[in-house]
């Protein structure tokens, strides 16, 4: 299943529209604070498909049930990246476990790149339910390969991928490589992707434009 957040009229496409303006682009305060305000936006999204249960709470004047919760997810993002993204969903599923994973293209003379994965550090995901992040879905390869290595630490009940700006060539590679308990959470979808795989018009490259442009 697909849900695309910026196709109904919200505040999220405000944030949307920061993040690919190339005057507001020149703060990366803002630009970072932004990616976190998604994420937020996203996790409240995420949080009305899970399992709850009543708890009793005690107030100042009595005892309330109240819906919560029955579990918090785990939640993974691919560095750099996704890293202020992560956080705006950790701030809303501020209980949830943490992974991280490195995943990087690894480019050949002949102008074609593979999708490294390196570094991964995850708890047990067995029959848990995995939230997992990266804010750009180009090729769709990179977060194909990310959930493949997780998976190596148990098979969640359920994995929703959160990305802001994806190419439709990417979201139907993600469909067609990833299992049926995957839902994918995307902020917009652009339609054309570069020979070089760059998503257009996209927004540039995320982690430099967050954290500063890398060697």
């Amino acid at each position: 299943m697909v849900h695309v957040i910026g196709a109904t009229n919200s505040v999220f496409n405000q944030f949307i529209s920061e993040i690919r303006d190339v005057e507001v682009q020149k703060d990366s305060m803002r630009f970072r604070r932004n990616l976190e305000r998604m994420g937020e936006i996203m996790a409240y999204e995420i949080s009305k498909t899970l399992n709850y249960k009543l708890e009793e709470v005690t107030t100042p004047l009595g005892i309330a049930s109240v819906s919560v919760p029955a579990e918090q997810p785990v939640v993974a993002t691919i560095l750099r990246a996704g890293l202020p993204l992560h956080q705006g969903i950790l701030n809303y599923f501020d209980k949830g476990q943490n992974a991280f994973i490195s995943a990087y293209r690894k480019h050949h003379k002949d102008g074609t790149f593979d999708i490294h994965v390196e570094y991964m550090a995850s708890p047990d995901l067995t029959d848990k339910v995995l939230i997992l992040t990266d804010p750009m879905l180009a090729t769709g390869s990179s977060i194909v390969l990310t959930y493949q290595a997780l998976m190596k630490r148990g098979l969640p009940s359920h994995t929703h991928i959160v990305a802001l700006i994806a190419s439709s060539e990417g979201v139907e590679y993600a469909k067609k490589n990833l299992p049926l308990n995957v839902t994918l959470w995307i902020g917009a979808i652009d339609e054309e992707l570069t020979a070089q795989s760059y998503i257009v018009p996209g927004l540039g490259d995320a982690g430099d434009l967050a954290f500063g442009e890398k060697i």
